[in-house]
């Protein structure tokens, strides 16, 4: 089923995460390296992320956030980064976090009805998707906010507390 497989959303590995701990990049001013907890039995993962110019420091520490976790892990600058981080871009260029619901925990995974939940779907590529199939590129395209909710093809980010959207971009990219 996996090579033949369509290349959709359910492919990818997207969980509900805290940031725990952030800080500037050692060598790169525009990186923060963020401790995220994703609910995961290793601990935090450490993901490098470009956000400086669009969050202060203190707005990142404990942040709720949704980590694409089956990214292969990718050294930026020489630090390792193990997921990433998805944020809006609205058209006037503002870049804000998807956010899941209050109460949704740690490591949860969003779902995406008719993705997700369909019998007989391939599993998410496990550990992570091949960077030569460029599977996340292909998905990525379609991943958008529509009406102030995170969505995938239109259908919305799901998780046990609802949908996920941004604060305030109410229409615009996610990556």
């Amino acid at each position: 089923l996996a090579g033949n497989a369509p290349v959709d959303i359910s492919r990818v590995m997207i969980k509900v995460g805290t940031i725990k701990e952030v800080g500037k990049h050692p060598d790169a001013d525009a990186l923060y390296v963020e401790k995220i907890d994703l609910g995961e039995d290793g601990g935090p993962r450490t993901v490098v992320s470009g956000l400086v110019k669009h969050y202060p420091l203190e707005e990142m520490q404990n942040r709720r956030v949704l980590v694409v976790c089956n990214l292969k892990p990718a050294k930026m600058r020489g630090v390792e980064s193990q997921g990433m981080v998805l944020c809006a871009t609205g058209e006037d260029g503002k870049v804000e976090f998807v956010e899941p619901p209050e109460g949704v925990p740690n490591g949860e995974r969003v779902l995406f009805p008719g993705y997700t939940d369909v019998a007989g779907i391939a599993d998410p590529e496990s550990p992570f998707m091949h960077p030569k199939k460029k599977m996340w590129e292909a998905v990525q395209v379609d991943l958008a906010v529509s009406g102030g909710v995170a969505t995938y093809k239109g259908v919305p980010f799901g998780t046990t507390g609802g949908a996920c959207r941004p604060r305030s971009v109410p229409s615009g990219e996610i990556r």
